[in-house]
């Protein structure tokens, strides 16, 4: 099926290699960090985690937000969505790379990685991220590449596949789980020492990772055949509503505790990012809670919630809700102060940026790739005439679907 890749629009073309310039522009910032060293970031002795960390924490919820759309699929046996699971883990593959890639920049020697697998710690926490990351990627590879393959040979799924689907699903958990205990683990750092954090990571994975899903889909949709039934894309949006209302819960959580029981060490660090943070931080922070805000009541309101026009603007703006309290100020936030009670300023820069750039625009290349093949695919074999129509199985749609059809475009 990677021949699929190979075929497409001008305007296809044009997009990878706009990535592939990006790639270019980014690895030259890198080879100046391996030549370098980590002098080139904003990290220091008191901030040894920086932006690439924050980035592989956001993008860990990204991988783990698939789950979304498999679990209602083969756990409830809920058909409706059964089309966009392989979008959900073709997504899951990207993020895992990336994640991967973030860590990769982060440790400075891409060799050092290997000290993981020659000499393995199982009484590192690090460890079991390295394990639960990498065997989630094989296990979206592996599922996501036989479905397609099924579907294109007109076959159904095979059976000894379903135990694997069934550990994915249990596996998207363990891999948020282990990266908040990352965190958790560091009791010098008052702001992640709490209980909630796992809790708080997968209520965000599952509100801003279907968000983005969504968005790429929407994307899809503008410049190929596909369609997305319209029954599933509102029930992902209920869920990505439900799930940011429990973020924001837990995150109210977070503060009461801290200011209601008066402890220092739990106040200081929101007392920074809110109030005493440099490099425009403060402003962000503010942005995240109006941003939270605004989302959650266009997705509650049900007239907001189901204008299609709306709905790309409010899932844009819970991606960057999310992104500022979890992929910035959470890092930043839990390094000040510091265990003696100082302030050491943190904020990335130009090469750190750059770099994040390029892993990104890699993510962007694989993400375009493996969804220009699916969508190829799902012509092929009519499944996205039956998504447009609503029809949420493999059999022969009764319903009419000409004039969809005929508003499609015919080259993806």
């Amino acid at each position: 099926m990677l021949e699929l890749a190979l075929k497409g629009s001008k305007r296809y073309y044009g997009w990878i290699a706009f990535l592939l310039v990006l790639i270019g522009i980014g690895s030259t910032a890198y080879i100046n960090q391996l030549m370098k060293g980590l002098e080139v970031t904003g990290m220091s002795r008191d901030v040894s985690w920086g932006f690439y960390i924050s980035q592989f924490t956001y993008l860990v919820g990204l991988a783990a937000s698939g789950v979304m759309i498999v679990l209602p699929n083969y756990f409830h046996n809920y058909k409706t969505n059964k089309h966009m699971v392989i979008f959900g883990e073709f997504m899951a593959i990207a993020a895992c790379i990336m994640c991967l890639l973030f860590i990769i920049v982060d440790i400075g020697q891409p060799t050092r990685a290997l000290n993981m697998v020659l000499h393995p710690t199982p009484n590192s926490i690090l460890f079991w991220d390295m394990i639960v990351l990498n065997g989630y990627l094989g296990l979206n590879l592996l599922v996501g590449w036989t479905c397609l393959t099924a579907d294109r040979a007109g076959l159904p799924h095979p059976k000894w596949l379903k135990p694997f689907i069934y550990t994915s699903i249990i596996w998207a958990f363990s891999i948020h789980t282990v990266t908040a205990f990352l965190y958790q683990g560091l009791p010098g750092r008052h702001y992640w020492l709490t209980a909630i954090l796992a809790a708080r990571f997968l209520a965000s994975a599952f509100c801003s990772g279907p968000a983005i899903l969504l968005l790429v889909m929407m994307v899809t949709e503008k410049f190929t055949s596909f369609k997305m039934n319209k029954n599933a894309l509102t029930t992902l949006v209920k869920i990505i509503a439900y799930a940011m209302c429990v973020n924001m819960f837990f995150f109210a959580l977070e503060i009461f505790t801290s200011f209601y029981s008066n402890i220092p060490g739990h106040m200081h660090p929101i007392l920074y990012l809110f109030e005493h943070a440099n490099g425009g931080l403060v402003t962000l922070m503010w942005t995240f809670i109006a941003f939270a805000a605004i989302s959650i009541t266009l997705l509650a309101t049900p007239r907001f919630r189901n204008n299609l026009k709306l709905l790309p603007f409010t899932l844009v703006i819970l991606v960057i809700a999310t992104w500022i309290d979890k992929g910035l100020g959470l890092l930043i936030g839990g390094f000040n102060p510091t265990p003696f009670e100082t302030i050491t300023s943190y904020w990335p820069t130009g090469n750190e940026l750059m770099i994040s750039m390029m892993i990104y625009a890699i993510g962007a290349l694989i993400v375009t790739v493996l969804f220009k093949i699916a969508t190829d695919v799902k012509q092929e074999v009519g499944h996205s005439q039956a998504l447009t129509c609503g029809c949420s199985s493999d059999d022969a749609c009764d319903c009419t679907c000409e004039e969809e059809a005929e508003d499609a475009p015919a080259e993806a």
